[in-house]
């Protein structure tokens, strides 16, 4: 295994990973760096290709529980953590655009994971609904959502089906 593929397999759920649990995008993007450093560092140690995510993963935590250790980090309160996951998403070209006209089901699962940032299954406990239903919303917001991007704002998919490029926006133009 390669250091190259293990970016172009996790890297952004590795990412997502950590900013949901720091929640701070600075401190995000330092353990996101340490962390793929420590991986291309010690890629050769791992015995076995099929445990490469539970690993990457695992060294992940560490590095979040050492940020945490060394930094003695105050948590602000609530509100201003979802203003700052909002801000963060607003900043996507039509954002606030393509979420507000999901259908309610799609956009109120969005609303609930991704910007106030509540746990799936915590999700599913306040929308009652089961766990898989919450998981096929988020799938079907994030297909729609992607088809958007694609018509909108001219990003292309990659071989893995996920958005890339930069933006190409009438929209954001005018």
């Amino acid at each position: 295994m390669e250091t190259q593929k293990v970016w172009n397999n996790f890297n952004e759920e590795l990412f997502f990973f950590i900013l949901k649990k720091v929640k701070n995008e600075s401190a995000t993007n330092d353990i996101f760096q340490n962390t793929f450093l420590k991986i291309h560092k010690k890629l050769h140690q791992l015995e076995n290709d099929e445990k490469v995510r539970a690993w990457i993963f695992q060294i992940a935590r560490n590095e979040i529980a050492n940020y945490f250790n060394k930094e003695s980090v105050y948590l602000p309160s609530a509100n201003l953590q979802n203003e700052t996951a909002l801000e963060k998403y607003q900043s996507i070209c039509c954002f606030d655009k393509f979420v507000y006209e999901l259908p309610d089901i799609y956009k109120k699962i969005i609303e609930l994971i991704y910007i106030k940032g509540l746990k799936q299954k915590e999700a599913a406990e306040m929308l009652e609904i089961s766990l898989t239903n919450v998981k096929a919303r988020i799938r079907r917001a994030k297909d729609i959502l992607k088809q958007k991007f694609n018509e909108c704002c001219k990003y292309e998919f990659d071989k893995d089906g996920k958005l890339i490029g930069e933006s190409n926006c009438s929209i954001c133009k005018s």
